[in-house]
């Protein structure tokens, strides 16, 4: 009798010991889930600051990566999008956030589950992204980007700043649904303003390289750039054949561009954070309005100007939000 108690002595250190081990387990698989967010961007210019201040955005909302949120980043030219946002979803992310329109159109494609949050996606509802404003409808809430007024508007820049200008070229994105949009509005602007608008599509690098030289047969006083293009290689071949390069994202003046007229991009990325903010504490796309940028930014680049031999009116000058010098 003895022994046998010895035995179920032993048998219940044992069954304790395992049950020692056992309890921190069964601790650790109640932790919350860290939820990963996708971030699927346009490879161009300015989107490494997007990426930057967007992460920095969240931070401040509370969010640490590797702690309370992990981010899974992908960015690449337009051609590719679509592969990657099929990637994301495969990942099974809890949310994807955009930058720019082809990476909305390229993720709504790939998923109508997966909640996504545009940061500056133009004309949501022309595009299908979303049924109206108000009321976004699906899976897809965020900023609208007013990319194509904004195109617009940097033709009616380019006269006030350059007088003498009368023959611009658009630089546009063959492979970007947006570039319809925007060119249409562009040439409505043209029209108003007496200026010529020579459109020139754009379906690879080495026809963004091609164009600038079959331009000099025609040649124009002015070159806007379709973000979404290769813009840092737009921008040194505008300087290379002595155009003045200008856009709608902030990117590209600081790649080197002339001019550009964009979304204050601080403060929409900000935005951008806080809808994801919501959406993770359990809000539904659907249900929130999508937002529209209320302030925007002029800056010229004096250094290009200098390098082109631009003279640029001080009255014009002023009105710059920022100057680089």
């Amino acid at each position: 009798m003895r022994a046998v108690k010895r035995l179920r002595r032993r048998d219940f250190i044992a069954l304790l010991g395992g049950a020692v081990v056992f309890w921190p387990l069964a601790g650790a698989a109640q932790q919350p889930k860290v939820p990963t967010i996708g971030v699927l961007v346009v490879g161009s210019s300015g989107s490494q600051k997007f990426w930057r201040l967007f992460q920095e955005d969240m931070r401040e909302l509370g969010y640490i990566e590797g702690q309370s949120i992990r981010f899974e980043f992908r960015s690449d030219q337009v051609s590719r999008l679509p592969e990657l946002a099929s990637e994301l979803v495969r990942l099974k992310v809890d949310l994807i956030v955009t930058w720019f329109t082809p990476a909305t159109l390229a993720t709504k494609q790939a998923t109508n589950e997966i909640p996504i949050v545009m940061a500056l996606s133009a004309n949501p509802v022309e595009t299908g992204l979303v049924q109206s404003l108000a009321r976004p409808g699906g899976n897809v809430t965020g900023l609208s980007g007013m990319g194509a007024e904004l195109a617009g508007k940097c033709v009616e820049l380019i006269r006030e700043m350059l007088p003498s200008v009368h023959r611009v070229a658009v630089l546009a994105n063959a492979l970007d649904p947006f570039s319809t949009p925007m060119l249409e509005q562009i040439r409505r602007t043209g029209a108003a303003t007496k200026t010529t608008i020579d459109p020139i599509m754009i379906h690879s690098a080495e026809e963004l390289e091609a164009a600038f030289p079959a331009m000099e047969k025609e040649r124009p006083d002015a070159v806007i750039v379709q973000p979404s293009l290769p813009t840092k290689a737009a921008v040194e071949l505008a300087l290379k054949y002595r155009m003045p390069a200008v856009s709608f994202v902030r990117g590209i003046v600081e790649a080197g561009g002339l001019m550009t007229y964009s979304v204050a991009e601080a403060e929409a990325y900000r935005r951008a954070a806080v809808f994801v903010d919501k959406i993770l504490k359990g809000a539904k796309p659907a249900d929130l309005p999508v937002e529209q940028p209320t302030r925007f930014e002029l800056v010229i680049n004096m250094k290009t100007a200098n390098a082109l031999g631009l003279t640029i009116p001080p009255a014009f000058l002023v009105r710059a939000d920022e100057v680089i010098e």
